[in-house]
C-alpha cells in the first residue's frame, strides 16, 4: 500500500473508539450525503440516493403486492386542518414549520409545511368515501416532510427528510388492526431480509405512541453503540381522525358509520441504520440486495492495457442485467487506490482481472467482508457470483443477529437494571404488569424508554414499577 492509499484509510476514525466521528466520516467520505447551507437539512448525493431508490423499489413492490397504490398530496396543510385532531396537533406543534406569506402578501390562513399528512389526506377521504363499497382505501405516497429539529445528524435526524407514508381506511375495527399489523410485518420482512438488520418488534406504550393514534407498533434495531433506532412504525388510528374530519360511509345495513384508519411509514433514517449496523473501519459494508453496485470490476493494467480492458469490458457486458455491475477503468488511479475506494463504498464483491488471469481463463474474486482473494474460471463466474452474494447477504444478517442477541439483557429488578446500565449497552428485557404509570416510572428512574411491548413473548415475573405480578415483555433502551 503506498502513502496515498494509507492516507485514504486513515481518514476514517475507529468505529469502536470514535463511533460518532466514524459515522460522520463514512457518510461524507463514501459520498452518501453532505451538509446543506440550510440548517438541519442535508443533500443526498447520488450514491446515497441510489440506496434510497433501491429501498423504494423493494418496499414499493411489497406495498403493491398487498393491494396498495401510490398517490401524491400537497406539501402545504391549512392550519385549521392540522388543528382538527387535538392530540395530533399537540404532538407535532413544537416541530411545525409555518408559511405566513405568499409573494408580497400575508396569508389569510397560515399554512403548515407537511410534518406528516394525516390532516390533508383525511380531508380528501371525507370527499371520496361515501359507501362501504368504497372501502378499503389503500394509499401510499413517497414524499418529503419537514420537522423543525433542534439537534440534527445526517440521515438519522434532519429537518427535512424523505419517507413513504401509507394511509388506509377500513370498514371495521378488526380490518384496521389487521392492516396495521400486516404493514408492521412488511417492514419487518424488508428490514431483516433486504437490509439484513434484525429487529425487536411490538406495540408502543401510550406515552410513546404516535400523536392521535389508537395504537402504535414499531420495529426497533440495535446500533453498535448500544442505542436503539426505530426503523419503522405502523399506527392504528382508530376513528380519531375519522370523527375529526367527518369521514363516514353508508354501510350495507343502511347505517352511517365512521371509517377505521391506519398510517405507517419508513424514512431515510433507515439508511443511517444500514450504515451503522454493517459498516467497519474501512467504510460502508452493504448487503448485496440493497447495494447500488453489487460487483465492481477492477482491471489490473500494466503493459497489456488494451487487451486487459477489452476483456474487462466483455466481462462487464456479460454480467450486466444479471447483477448491478460497474467497471472502474479510470487511468488516473492505481488498482490499490481503487480497491480502497470501492471497499469504502461497501461494494459486496470485487473482480480483479489482469493479463495473468486472462492467460489462465480466470478472474480473481474478493468479497468485501473477508477480503480473501480466490480465483474462479470465467465460465463458472456467473454462478459463483450468485453464490457469493447469497452467502454474503446471509452472513450480514447472522453477524448482526449475533450482536443483537448478545446485547439483549434480561432484567429482574431495579438494582439489576441500574447496574446493567453502568456496564452494558443494549436492549433491557423486563416483565411488566401493563400499567402505564409503571412503564413511565421505569423510564424515569433509568433514563431509558420502552421501545416496544413484545407481541410474541409472554413471561411470568415481577413488574419493576410496582412489584406486582407481570407477564408482558417490554424492551427498554436508550435511543436515537
Amino acid at each position: 500500500m503506498d502513502i496515498k492509499e494509507q492516507e485514504f484509510v486513515k481518514e476514517i476514525p475507529s468505529k469502536k473508539d470514535f463511533f460518532s466521528e466514524w459515522y460522520t466520516a463514512v457518510v461524507l467520505k463514501a459520498e452518501m450525503a453532505d451538509y446543506s447551507p440550510i440548517r438541519g437539512c442535508m443533500v443526498i448525493r447520488p450514491y446515497g440516493f441510489a440506496i434510497w431508490e433501491n429501498i423504494q423499489q423493494r418496499l414499493d413492490m411489497r406495498f403493491k403486492a398487498t393491494g396498495h397504490r401510490n398517490a401524491y398530496f400537497p406539501l402545504f396543510i391549512p392550519e385549521s386542518y392540522l388543528r382538527k385532531e387535538a392530540e395530533h396537533v399537540e404532538g407535532f406543534a413544537p416541530q411545525v414549520a409555518w408559511v405566513t406569506r405568499g409573494g408580497d402578501e400575508d396569508l389569510t390562513e397560515k399554512l403548515v409545511v407537511r410534518p406528516t399528512s394525516e390532516a390533508i389526506i383525511c380531508s380528501m377521504y371525507a370527499k371520496w368515501i361515501r359507501s362501504y363499497r368504497d372501502l378499503p382505501v389503500l394509499v401510499n405516497q413517497w414524499c418529503n416532510v419537514v420537522r423543525w429539529e433542534k439537534s440534527t445528524r445526517l440521515f438519522l435526524r434532519t429537518t427535512e427528510f424523505l419517507w413513504q407514508e401509507g394511509h388506509t381506511a377500513h370498514r371495521s375495527r378488526e380490518e384496521g388492526e389487521e392492516e396495521t399489523l400486516r404493514m408492521l410485518n412488511v417492514y419487518r420482512d424488508f428490514v431483516e431480509n433486504d437490509l439484513a438488520i434484525p429487529v425487536r418488534w411490538g406495540r408502543k406504550t401510550e406515552k410513546e405512541k404516535f400523536a392521535g393514534a389508537l395504537h402504535t407498533y414499531a420495529i426497533e434495531a440495535l446500533m453498535p453503540d448500544g442505542q436503539a433506532l426505530q426503523a419503522g412504525t405502523s399506527h392504528n388510528l382508530g376513528q380519531h381522525f375519522a370523527r375529526a374530519f367527518n369521514i363516514k360511509f353508508l354501510d350495507s345495513d343502511n347505517q352511517e358509520k365512521y371509517v377505521w384508519q391506519t398510517s405507517w411509514g419508513v424514512s431515510t433514517r433507515i439508511i443511517g441504520a444500514l450504515i451503522m449496523t454493517h459498516g467497519d473501519d474501512r467504510g460502508l459494508a452493504l448487503p448485496p440486495i440493497i447495494a447500488p453496485v453489487q460487483v465492481v470490476i477492477v482491471p489490473i493494467v500494466y503493459k497489456e492495457k488494451e487487451e486487459v480492458l477489452k476483456r474487462a469490458i466483455k466481462l462487464r457486458d456479460a454480467l450486466t442485467g444479471k447483477f448491478r455491475v460497474e467497471l472502474d477503468d479510470r487511468d488516473e488511479y492505481k488498482p490499490g487506490w481503487k480497491f480502497n475506494e470501492w471497499e469504502m463504498r461497501g461494494v459486496p464483491l470485487r473482480i480483479e482481472i489482469g493479463m495473468k488471469d486472462i492467460e489462465k481463463g480466470e478472474v480473481t474474486l474478493v468479497p468485501r467482508i473477508s477480503g480473501k482473494k480466490f480465483a474462479i474460471k470465467e465460465d463458472a463466474l456467473e454462478q459463483e457470483i450468485s453464490r457469493c452474494l447469497e452467502e454474503l447477504q446471509k452472513s450480514f444478517y447472522e453477524k448482526a443477529k449475533k450482536y443483537l442477541d448478545a446485547n439483549t439483557f434480561p432484567i429482574r429488578n431495579m438494582k439489576e437494571f441500574r447496574d446493567a446500565l453502568k456496564e452494558k449497552k443494549g436492549f433491557y428485557r423486563i416483565t411488566w404488569c401493563g400499567n402505564e404509570e409503571c412503564a413511565e416510572k421505569i423510564a424515569d428512574e433509568t433514563g431509558t424508554t420502552p421501545r416496544c411491548i413484545s407481541l410474541e413473548e409472554k413471561e411470568e415475573g415481577i413488574c419493576m414499577g410496582c412489584g406486582e405480578k407481570g407477564s408482558q415483555v417490554v424492551y427498554y433502551a436508550r435511543a436515537y
